[in-house]
């Protein structure tokens, strides 16, 4: 067939445009109605005729039904037709139209529910269903949406995420160094929705995978036949005293947040002495390198203001290493005693008072045993602890950590055939950026089709991030690895060392990429691995 079948239940399904030549396939399939759902002017009339098919239909054996509809101005008279049209034909039925779509929203307008605990045929306003269901509308739940959709343009996609607005995260630390724009890094969602996928703009309050269902926050049932579950991580700011009543003000700042970031300039920029303090909470967090990175970029600044020299920074680190894969630690050792920073591990901040600059940490030493050490500042650069968000750590998927328990190579959830999960809420030990997102979501779209087909699960991930480490203006480390740390650069250069070609790709390039290609389903350099071949 020239065209995608999407079976709804065991009696209907839809596909796109099909031609005279296509119904002994369909007839081959098993099924014994076909419904036209476009109007015979549609386009002209370039298409094959109702009439043409009704005749060639019978001429199969196929009985006929003919309920055209203007995409735009579907109703539920629409529906009722369908149902009307459902109880008259015999069964298995396939409806088309020019893509598919169009016949998709006939069948969701008519009600018609084939779900554990509902009859087919049962009208139920609070409940809707969908082929695939997205929850998250991040970096993760559009790329993959438009990754699925490349591969299955007539797949009916759900995506859930209350966001007004889409963030670009990735340049939130440059914004804190002056040199991106704020408003450069923000969208709205709506713009970015795939065609084909419908938008949700609900926050999901349960994860029902015994069930193949959600429930949202308006008390709104949906119900799935696959679940992508890509909601990011919640950045835990409660979990340290007083930062939340503080951000913002006070020389407290963080490149964590949209509205933050550029106050993370104004403090810089305007530091001439005194005390800086940079933290990082102990992992997973998004983007490992991000915190130091702030650091980098703000002591570069105040040496080429001739400043560096009266302002004493610490970097304090819940970890005990600079960086997790040893490769990367000499260089970024380089750029600390060029800027002579002090740097602290095992150092975890809990406690902010703003108003008296005065910050708390909770240090480890050496036979393991903890002090709280008070320390004062006129900057302090604050990262929170990094969670998974409640509606996944409380659900049936989690693993004991919270995170959604999927296998590391296929992205398939352990316990629940029909869930994938991508980006931060994996429970992957990958490094969380959005250069393991670029390659996940061709996992995830290449694996779930896979198994909605009844194929083996042929795609894999190899633990993929990136982190560009902006260790001054005009240079950055371009750290790539996998799983285990194992180095795996994209270009023939030695990873370890401060280029500026990698400023220009961290600055120009992948925020385009990003924009233009990944959220597109323009699959740059993602191409999944696979299983090795056996001997």
């Amino acid at each position: 067939m020239t065209f995608n079948i999407i079976k709804h239940n065991d009696l209907f399904s839809t596909a796109g445009q099909i031609g005279l030549e296509d119904l002994p396939l369909i007839v081959a399939a098993g099924y014994k109605s076909v419904i036209c759902n476009r109007p015979d002017a549609e386009d002209g009339g370039r298409h094959v005729s109702s009439s043409e098919l009704a005749a060639a239909c019978a001429a199969h054996g196929l009985v006929f039904g003919y309920l055209p509809a203007d995409a735009t101005r579907l109703s539920k008279e629409h529906g009722a037709a369908l149902r009307q049209l459902l109880a008259d034909m015999p069964g298995p039925v396939l409806a088309f139209c020019r893509t598919g779509n169009r016949s998709t929203n006939i069948f969701r307008l008519a009600n018609i529910i084939d779900t554990p605990g509902l009859a087919a045929g049962t009208a139920n306003d609070k409940l809707k269903q969908y082929e695939i269901v997205i929850v998250g509308g991040g970096s993760a739940g559009i790329a993959v949406a438009s990754s699925l959709l490349k591969r299955a343009p007539n797949a009916q996609i759900a995506i859930i995420d209350p966001s007004s607005q889409h963030y670009y995260q990735p340049a939130w630390t440059l914004v804190g160094r002056g040199v991106f724009d704020s408003q450069k890094t923000v969208r709205p969602m709506a713009s970015l929705i795939p065609e084909g996928a419908q938008w949700i703009q609900q926050a999901v309050s349960e994860l029902l995978p015994d069930h193949n269902r959600i429930r949202l926050d308006n008390g709104d049932l949906i119900a799935y036949r696959q679940l992508i579950v890509c909601p990011g991580l919640r950045l835990a700011w409660e979990k340290i005293e007083g930062l939340q009543q503080t951000l913002g003000k006070n020389g407290v700042t963080s490149n964590y947040r949209y509205d933050l970031a550029p106050y993370t300039w104004q403090l810089v920029s305007q530091l001439a002495q005194g005390k800086a303090l940079f933290s990082q909470p102990a992992m997973p967090i998004k983007c490992a390198g991000a915190p130091q990175k702030a650091m980098y970029l703000s002591c570069d600044y105040w040496l080429r203001q001739g400043v560096l020299k009266q302002i004493e920074v610490e970097f304090n680190n819940a970890g005990s290493a600079l960086f997790g894969v040893a490769v990367f630690v000499p260089p970024l050792m380089r750029y600390v005693e060029k800027y002579q920073t002090r740097l602290v591990f095992e150092s975890t901040l809990v406690k902010v008072d703003g108003e008296k600059k005065l910050a708390w940490f909770d240090v480890k030493d050496g036979a393991g045993n903890i002090s709280r050490q008070e320390k004062s500042f006129d900057m302090l650069h604050a990262v929170p602890p990094q969670v998974a968000p409640d509606v996944v750590r409380d659900s049936p998927l989690a693993n004991l950590d919270g995170w959604c328990e999927v296998d590391p190579a296929s992205l398939q959830h352990v316990r629940y055939r029909n869930v994938f999960a991508l980006g931060d809420v994996c429970s992957t030990s990958n490094a969380k950026t959005v250069a393991a997102i670029r390659k996940q979501a061709v996992v995830v779209a290449s694996n779930l089709l896979a198994a909605c087909a009844g194929k083996p699960l042929s795609a894999r991930y190899d633990g993929y991030g990136a982190c560009p480490l902006t260790v001054e203006k005009g240079k950055v480390i371009l750290a790539e690895f996998g799983y285990g740390g194992k180095l795996l650069p994209t270009f023939r250069l030695d990873p370890t060392i401060a280029r500026r070609s990698t400023w220009f790709l961290k600055t120009t390039v992948l925020p385009w990429v990003y924009w233009k290609l990944m959220l597109k389903g323009k699959e740059w350099l993602a191409k999944p691995s696979k299983p090795a071949e056996n001997p």
